[in-house]
């Protein structure tokens, strides 16, 4: 189980939460067929604000939030055991009307 990060009552900007959009074969499909985004956001952030944030950043209408904390994995640099960062996704499903163009 991947260690879960301390709850806090700091207030982030939209900026600090959404790291980056996750642009990968299924979640294109899922873009196209869904209406639903993929995105990288910060470990402190809850669906609430991550919301928030997507409507604030994107100029859209967000319907629901799913989040997923990833676990890292064990990985090897050299000679040396090493891991990879843990990490949060978020599922982000639009209205209907709404739209994200990443290109």
């Amino acid at each position: 189980m991947a260690k879960q990060p301390p709850k806090t009552s700091m207030v982030l900007t939209p900026h600090q939460i959404v790291y980056r959009p996750l642009v990968t074969e299924k979640g294109v499909h899922k873009a196209t067929r869904q209406n639903r985004y993929a995105f990288e956001v910060s470990p402190l952030a809850t669906k609430t604000q991550i919301k928030h944030a997507i409507e604030e950043l994107f100029n859209v209408k967000v319907e629901a939030v799913a989040t997923q904390n990833r676990a890292g994995k064990a990985r090897r640099y050299r000679a040396k055991a090493g891991m990879t960062k843990a990490w949060k996704k978020a599922i982000v499903k639009l209205g209907g009307e709404y739209k994200i163009d990443f290109f």
